[in-house]
């Protein structure tokens, strides 16, 4: 007879590596998770005022949709450039650029809402711009989390980067409404800049222990699938840039039917 390979371990072990709540258990990826569905919120909140205050600078609806333009452009222009980057740079590093830069533009925008300098147009301007920046951004949190937890807790971990995304949508923009009622339209600009410091702090800290060393490459693997591109793979990748059209046709508009 062949010896048994103590089975009840291996359905333990294979348990244990499913289990929701597993990727917690690494300090890294859980202070980075916090930090990043707070900064998540923050640019939910970010979105909300910046519509629910073009409504008071220009009512015009043409005026009012293009803060939602400004806010889905730069994910359709910079996605897949933004990927191509993130595969040959350190992820932690840029990460930490991009939301020190996120920062400083948010509390720009919220020094010249607070002194009632901005703009319709400066309002359009600085949304553009943390939008870029976060479009530059996207790729390289997505790519990140294997660098984070072990092979046995990556797939609970990219849900639970998921369930953090929803959990900001939900919580953001209820947030923002609650906030420029009681302290006004500035307030959630000044929070945007702010909400940001933690995930300043967790890249910023020294985690070359806990995190794998990023994986360099001399050439993109987005640009290694392009050059070998077939349509069905072309249409893959052009039909999510085609989606936030339709969906973001009623944000656009949502805060102007409030206005009226």
């Amino acid at each position: 007879m062949k010896p048994v390979r103590d089975p009840p371990q291996q359905i333990l072990h294979t348990e244990a590596a499913s289990s929701a709540w597993s990727p917690f258990r690494h300090a890294v990826f859980r202070r980075l998770w916090i930090a990043s569905v707070i900064a998540n919120i923050g640019g939910w909140i970010y979105n909300a005022a910046a519509g629910w205050m073009m409504t008071g600078l220009d009512a015009g609806p043409l005026m009012v949709s293009l803060v939602q333009v400004a806010t889905s452009l730069p994910m359709f222009l910079f996605a897949l450039p933004a990927g191509a980057l993130a595969d040959i740079i350190d992820k932690r590093r840029f990460i930490l650029v991009l939301e020190i830069l996120i920062a400083f533009v948010a509390g720009l925008f919220a020094i010249l809402v607070s002194a009632d300098r901005a703009t319709p147009w400066t309002l359009l301007l600085f949304t553009f711009l943390i939008g870029t920046v976060e479009a530059l951004e996207a790729p390289s949190w997505q790519s990140i989390v294997p660098q984070l937890v072990p092979k046995q807790d990556l797939s609970p971990a990219i849900a639970a980067n998921s369930v953090g995304i929803n959990i900001s949508r939900a919580i953001g923009p209820a947030l923002a409404g609650v906030i420029i009622a009681a302290f006004g339209i500035a307030a959630p600009f000044w929070l945007v800049a702010i909400s940001n410091f933690g995930v300043i702090g967790v890249c910023g800290g020294n985690h070359r222990k806990c995190v794998h060393a990023p994986c360099r490459r001399k050439e993109s693997s987005v640009l290694s699938v392009l050059a070998f591109a077939t349509p069905a793979t072309i249409a893959f990748c052009v039909r999510p840039w085609l989606a936030p059209s339709d969906f973001s046709s009623l944000p656009a508009l949502t805060g102007l039917c409030f206005r009226l």
